[in-house]
């Protein structure tokens, strides 16, 4: 399946914009980026890091904890229903480098 990343909670790994191939059903490991169903609204998706997995599920991580609107398991605990594994951004094919200013 395909997802697109909204928000800023993945930064640096994965920005706004950027298109996602996921495998649905693949296994998962601890580091892993992953798409789950959000606790509480299971018809919203969510792209977290797989931090670990525990007796109730995984526990799911954003990269940027100061990100405006994160959501993450140290708000609603562990996660069941994962979806699969993100085994490829595509889009955009490649991100120009910063400049300083």
């Amino acid at each position: 399946m395909r997802v697109r990343v909204e928000g800023d909670s993945m930064r640096p790994a994965l920005l706004p914009g950027d298109w996602l191939l996921v495998r649905r059903g693949a296994p998962v490991r601890p580091g892993d980026i992953v798409v789950a169903r959000l606790p509480g609204d299971s018809s919203r998706l969510i792209v977290k890091r797989a931090a670990w997995r525990g007796d109730d599920g995984w526990w799911l991580e954003s990269d940027n904890q100061r990100a405006s609107g994160r959501r993450d398991s140290w708000d609603f605990g562990p996660v069941t229903d994962v979806v699969g594994r993100v085994v490829l951004r595509y889009w955009p094919p490649r991100r120009r480098p910063r400049t300083a200013s």
